[in-house]
C-alpha cells in the first residue's frame, strides 16, 4: 500500500509487455521483438535504480511502442464491455441457479421471525422526504398518501409489477386514477380500500406506511449434500400439492416434521414423537412472547389428541405465525422433490431482521 503509483503502473506495464511478447512471438518480426525486449530490460533496470524520472521516461517509451503495435479501436472497447457484461450475467445466473437465490417474503405467515408486507394506517401526513428516504433504506418502509380530488367511487384495484420485486397498485375510480407502492391485498386488508367505496373531495383514500417484506437469500446448495434438519426455515415449490392449486408458487415455512415423525399440537405446544419440539425456532413460538402466539390446532391437526405421521420422502411445513399461516396442517406434507433450499440470510431491509435466519 506504500508503493508509489508510478512504480505500480510500471510493474503492471512490464507484465503486459511480457505477456504481449509471449502471445505474439510467432508473428512478430525479429527487429520489433528485440526492440520491445530492450525497452523491457531498460524499464527493469530503472526500477532497480529507483530513479523516478528514469522510470517514468522508460515507461512512457514502452507504452508508446505497445500502443503503436496494438492500436485501441472503438470495436475493442465494445468487445471488452460486452465480454465483461456477458461474464457477469453468466456468473449471476450460475450463482442464482445453484448456490444463492433471492426471495421476497410476501405474507405474514412467518412473523415475527420474518416480516411479510405490512400496512400501517396513519392519521398524520407522511414525514419529510429525507426521513422517508432514510426509512426506505433502513427499514424498507414506504409512505403513501392518496387523497380524492373530487367526489368519486373506486371501481377496481389493479396489480402492477415492476422489476420482479416491486408490486404497485393502480386505484381506478370513475373520474381519477392513483398509482401507489402497495400491493392490492394490503390496500384492502390494512387500509380498507376496495371497489364500491365512495369518497368525497378531499377525503383520504389511503394514508400511512407500508413495510416491504423481508428479502432473503436462499441456500440452494447445501440440501444437495446434507439432509434437511427439523427447525430449518426452508423454501419449497407448491407444484404437485393439489390442495394449494395448480399455479407453481414458492412458500417459506419452518420445517416441523421429518419423514416418519409423528406430530401433535396441544396449544401452545408442538409435539414430535410424543415429546415437545426442541430447537430455538420452536421454543420462541411456544413461549408466546415477543409477538409469537404458540401453535394452534388447525386442519389435519385440529384436535389436541389427533396425530399425523409424516410420509416417507416428505416434510411437514408450519409457519411461526401459527394462527395465520396456510401450511401443512391444511394441505399436507411437502414432497421432497419440491424443496428449493434453506433460508439463509435477510439482506434487506436492515431493520429489524438483517442477518442470519434462525
Amino acid at each position: 500500500m506504500f508503493t508509489p503509483r508510478y512504480v505500480k503502473h510500471s510493474k503492471l506495464l512490464l507484465r503486459h509487455a511480457q505477456k504481449y511478447l509471449r502471445y505474439k512471438r510467432d508473428i512478430l518480426d525479429p527487429e520489433t521483438h528485440d526492440v520491445i525486449g530492450a525497452d523491457i530490460r531498460r524499464l527493469h533496470a530503472a526500477l532497480r535504480q529507483r530513479d523516478r524520472k528514469q522510470i517514468e521516461s522508460r515507461a512512457e517509451e514502452l507504452d508508446a511502442k505497445l500502443h503503436q503495435l496494438t492500436p485501441v479501436t472503438w470495436e475493442s472497447h465494445w468487445r471488452e464491455n460486452c465480454e465483461v457484461i456477458l461474464v457477469a450475467i453468466v456468473v449471476a445466473v450460475g450463482i442464482r441457479s445453484y448456490f444463492l437465490q433471492p426471495f421476497k417474503i410476501p405474507t405474514g405467515s412467518m412473523q415475527p421471525t420474518l416480516n411479510g408486507i405490512i400496512g400501517h394506517p396513519m392519521e398524520t401526513e407522511p414525514p419529510n422526504i429525507l426521513q422517508q428516504v432514510a426509512e426506505f433504506i433502513l427499514r424498507g418502509r414506504n409512505y403513501i398518501n392518496v387523497v380524492s380530488g373530487q367526489d368519486d367511487e373506486v371501481l377496481q384495484i389493479q396489480r402492477q409489477k415492476f422489476f420482479f420485486f416491486f408490486t404497485w397498485s393502480r386505484i381506478v375510480c370513475q373520474h381519477q386514477k392513483f398509482l401507489v407502492y402497495c400491493p392490492p391485498e394490503q390496500l384492502g386488508a390494512d387500509f380498507r380500500v376496495s371497489p364500491g367505496i365512495r369518497y368525497r373531495r378531499g377525503e383520504v383514500i389511503a394514508r400511512g406506511a407500508v413495510d416491504t417484506g423481508d428479502q432473503v437469500f436462499v441456500d440452494k446448495f447445501s440440501y444437495n449434500f446434507v439432509k434437511p434438519h427439523r427447525g430449518d426455515v426452508f423454501v419449497f415449490r407448491t407444484k404437485n400439492i393439489s390442495d394449494i392449486g395448480d399455479q407453481t408458487q414458492f412458500y417459506i415455512k419452518r420445517l416441523a416434521g421429518l419423514p416418519g415423525d409423528t406430530l401433535r399440537i396441544d396449544p401452545p405446544k408442538l409435539y414430535v414423537d410424543g415429546k415437545i419440539a426442541e430447537g430455538y425456532g420452536f421454543q420462541r413460538v411456544m413461549e408466546g412472547e415477543d409477538g409469537y402466539q404458540g401453535y394452534k390446532t388447525k386442519g389435519h391437526l385440529s384436535d389436541p389428541n389427533r396425530t399425523l405421521q409424516v410420509p416417507a420422502r416428505s416434510y411437514f411445513a408450519m409457519g411461526d405465525n401459527s394462527e395465520n399461516s396456510f401450511d401443512s396442517r391444511y394441505w399436507g406434507p411437502v414432497p421432497e422433490r419440491n424443496l428449493v433450499g434453506r433460508g439463509l440470510f435477510v439482506y434487506w431491509p436492515f431493520i429489524p431482521h438483517w442477518g442470519l435466519i434462525r
